[in-house]
């Protein structure tokens, strides 16, 4: 995580000098958390991640004149990965599969830990913007008004969406462990 005088320098030269290797510094920096971010979007499908993670870099290098700097930087990227990652579901999947969460049965749970099977599968149980707003903030710590700032959902519904995304994770995860 690289600081916000840093960040702002960073974003500065690419907006004044079309500098590709500062942008670059901003991607090395957030390029984890947003692989991370949309692998629990995705339910661990690690390329389809890449490739939401490869277009929101490029979208943002594309647009980073239009970063007005009244966030921070990390919450205007996830505003960026929110949209790629809805944007991608509204093409590929059909609008039934959109308002449902999918099926714990079509969770990949070929190798790995079995307690990361056990996120993935608590993770499935929940709907799709529930899933989005719990990773940001339980998986990478963002601030409920960063959130709310991101999806443009109200600060409410992003509390309701943790919320019942809290519920559900308990119950799937306490019927598992308890």
């Amino acid at each position: 995580m690289i600081g916000k005088i840093e960040e702002m320098k960073l974003i500065s030269q690419c907006v004044l000098f079309d500098n590709r290797d500062a942008f670059g510094k901003l991607v090395d920096a957030y390029q984890p958390e947003m692989r991370r971010f949309f692998l629990n979007l995705t339910l661990g499908d690690v390329p389809l991640s890449e490739d939401l993670a490869q277009d929101t870099f490029v979208k943002a290098f594309l647009n980073i004149r239009s970063f007005k700097g009244l966030a921070r930087f990390r919450t205007w990227l996830y505003k960026i990965g929110y949209n790629v990652f809805y944007e991608y579901r509204r093409r590929e999947m059909p609008v039934s599969d959109l308002e449902s969460p999918p099926d714990i049965d079509s969770v990949n749970t070929a190798g790995g830990v079995e307690a990361s099977l056990d996120i993935k599968t608590a993770f499935a149980t929940l709907s799709p913007a529930e899933r989005s707003v719990a990773t940001m903030f339980f998986i990478n710590d963002l601030p409920i008004k960063e959130i709310a700032d991101a999806t443009g959902m109200p600060q409410g519904t992003v509390k309701s969406h943790i919320s019942r995304a809290r519920t559900k994770l308990e119950t799937v995860l306490k019927d598992k462990y308890l």
